[in-house]
């Protein structure tokens, strides 16, 4: 029986799970060289109906001044999409999905 797994529990608001620590690591070294200025983990909450929040795993800002939004996930669930898609209608920043594959960070642009 192939299965996938998952975790039992969310962790505390503000605790990264070993994947988006993974990411943080990589957001620090690219913050090094200066096309990052500044990142958050959960930095921000969107509303996107009465009692219906988003909190983006990462805020990142870059060097020119843009912002977006970072989501990590080891897989995709469908109230995952569906809530990134439906703040990347309601909000004027990039919402950007990344995954861990094949040894590499792979973003989808929301």
């Amino acid at each position: 029986m192939n299965k996938q797994l998952q975790a039992l529990g969310r962790l505390k608001t503000g605790q990264m799970n070993r994947l988006e620590a993974s990411y943080a690591q990589r957001l620090e070294r690219i913050k090094a060289t200066g096309e990052i200025v500044w990142y958050k983990f959960e930095g921000m909450k969107f509303r996107l109906a009465d009692a219906t929040f988003y909190t983006p795993d990462f805020m990142v800002m870059f060097a020119n001044g843009s912002i977006e939004a970072h989501e990590v996930k080891g897989f995709w669930q469908d109230d995952s999409r569906v809530k990134i898609k439906v703040a990347a209608d309601m909000f004027p920043i990039p919402f950007i999905g990344v995954q861990w594959k094949k040894s590499e960070w792979v973003f989808e642009k929301f």
